[in-house]
């Protein structure tokens, strides 16, 4: 499964955006559980500014310190999950999307030990999933939502997991995931900023 992965990716060319602005990296993490690989999502702390109680991948805004984007998902993986870099088989980038608060976020996918121990940096986050990728491909999503984004209206799955709802930009850098990596061929109609 993962060979195949590698080789989808390998020859993906993901967009890229020309938009100047803050800059973000995340890492899409899939254990090589051989029951099943599984996705490593994490669950914002209720307490923080933006984006509290939300579902999203480890990442967050480049450092100026920060030689490039994937440095700064590894950084933010190891920050909220102590996920270390080493344990990271970076698998490549899939396409940057813009977030409602204009941040240009680019995705890592990387796979990483089944066994490997992942805790939650408490100041951050209030939990750890790990999702068996088999959830999102053998079930449709829960819903779609429509998402209004610099004056387009933006359809995009959702699923529910143990009673989190997986939205948003995370939901869609999922699917292009599942769509890329897995061929699952979930409808989605291209982003507002790439049109």
């Amino acid at each position: 499964m993962f060979d195949r992965l590698k080789q989808r990716i390998d020859r993906y060319a993901p967009r890229t955006l020309s938009l100047s602005g803050p800059e973000a990296g995340v890492l899409i993490a899939l254990t090589d559980n051989p029951a099943g690989p599984e996705v490593i999502l994490t669950r914002r702390a209720d307490h923080l500014n933006t984006h509290s109680g939300e579902i999203a991948f480890p990442g967050g805004k480049r450092d100026d310190t920060d030689p490039d984007l994937l440095y700064t998902a590894l950084r933010e993986a190891e920050e909220e999950v102590d996920l270390r870099p080493v344990d990271v088989e970076v698998v490549g980038p899939l396409g940057a999307v813009l977030s409602k608060h204009k941040l240009r976020v680019t995705p890592y996918v990387g796979i990483i030990p089944h066994d490997v121990v992942l805790t939650p940096n408490l100041g951050e986050l209030d939990r750890i999933h790990r999702v068996p990728l088999s959830f999102f491909l053998e079930k449709p999503p829960h819903h779609t939502d429509a998402i209004p984004f610099r004056g387009k209206t933006h359809y995009v799955p959702a699923y529910m997991y143990e009673g989190d709802i997986i939205w948003g930009l995370t939901a869609y850098m999922l699917v292009e995931l599942l769509n890329v990596g897995f061929d699952a061929g979930i409808p989605m109609k291209t982003r507002p900023e790439y049109s």
